[in-house]
């Protein structure tokens, strides 16, 4: 049996192992979170490097990307750079494949009507394949990356010209302390409603989970999430709130929906070219193993 693990700065509370098999391979998927602890995180890798095929580097980005430059999160390289023998894939090889499956999946079969949705993407900078998708397909955007990771209340209306200030804004966020630009651990647990205006002004919230939840209003009634990263006790906070439509780009595994860098490392094991694995292989696996996108309704 291949043992894939995704090793998240994210809660221990959200861990999940699931067994699956696919192209006739038994695999153990894992995700092991430590609470924010970067060197529990790096611990954990070298005792298990060389012993897995595959790890997914979760709660944290090794990159900052744009449409035309990637920039390198200096908090992240202590984490990437653990492994010696087993490779380490953060979900940037897959992220924006999965995301343009999941916005053709919902308009192609008519689950959502997109032209005039106003869609508040909470951290459009992780997640460029849902802002120029949704663009394309004539949405309103509010892009909240001042403001969740940098605390700025400003909202960028759309994604180029989030492109334009990413030169100016991804060197310095790049250098920032992790605690500053995302929740990890405990505080991944926490809702201080926050920038609710822009909650309520739109049809669609999308982006990473943890920034949604982090300051989602009690009343969010008749909306749909598109996001990721998805338990059990997530989906019954989701429907309390009164979300209409839930839509995860990975599929669900026994009620959860994993991180996409659980889900690339899994097909990185698949693929059995490790480190040589493309994003054309990674397109390649996802239309044979036919990985459909988990949309749920929760409140019609």
């Amino acid at each position: 049996m291949k043992r894939v693990v995704g090793v998240s700065l994210g809660s221990s509370k959200r861990n999940k192992t699931v067994v699956v098999e696919y192209l006739g391979q038994t695999l153990s998927v894992e995700r092991i979170g430590v609470d924010g602890d970067i060197k529990r995180a790096v611990d954990l890798i070298k005792e298990l490097d060389g012993k897995v095929e595959a790890f997914g580097m979760g709660g944290i980005d090794l990159w900052i990307r744009s449409r035309t430059k990637d920039y390198l999160l200096q908090a992240a390289v202590p984490i990437a750079e653990a492994p010696k023998a087993t490779p380490m894939v953060d979900g940037g090889g897959l992220k924006h494949i999965l995301e343009r499956r999941l916005i053709e999946q919902l308009d192609s079969t008519g689950t959502v009507d997109f032209k005039g949705k106003h869609v508040f993407i909470v951290s459009a900078m992780s997640h460029f394949g849902f802002a120029d998708a949704l663009t394309a397909r004539g949405c309103d955007l509010a892009l909240g990356d001042l403001a969740f990771a940098l605390g700025v209340p400003i909202m960028i209306r759309s994604a180029d010209t989030l492109d334009f200030l990413a030169k100016f804004i991804a060197p310095v966020a790049c250098r920032l302390p992790l605690s500053m630009l995302y929740p990890t651990g405990e505080k991944q647990e926490k809702n201080e409603p926050k920038f609710v205006k822009w909650y309520e002004w739109a049809d669609i919230v999308t982006g990473d989970f943890h920034f949604i939840k982090k300051h989602m209003p009690v009343d969010m009634r008749g909306k749909i999430i598109m996001t990721n990263t998805i338990t059990d006790d997530d989906v019954k906070l989701l429907t309390e709130r009164g979300i209409s439509l839930l839509a995860t780009v990975t599929p669900e595994m026994d009620g959860r929906s994993f991180g996409v860098n659980v889900m690339e490392a899994m097909l990185l094991a698949l693929s059995g070219k490790g480190k040589q694995v493309t994003p054309k292989d990674y397109e390649e696996l996802v239309e044979r193993l036919d990985m459909k996108p988990r949309i749920q309704w929760l409140n019609r």
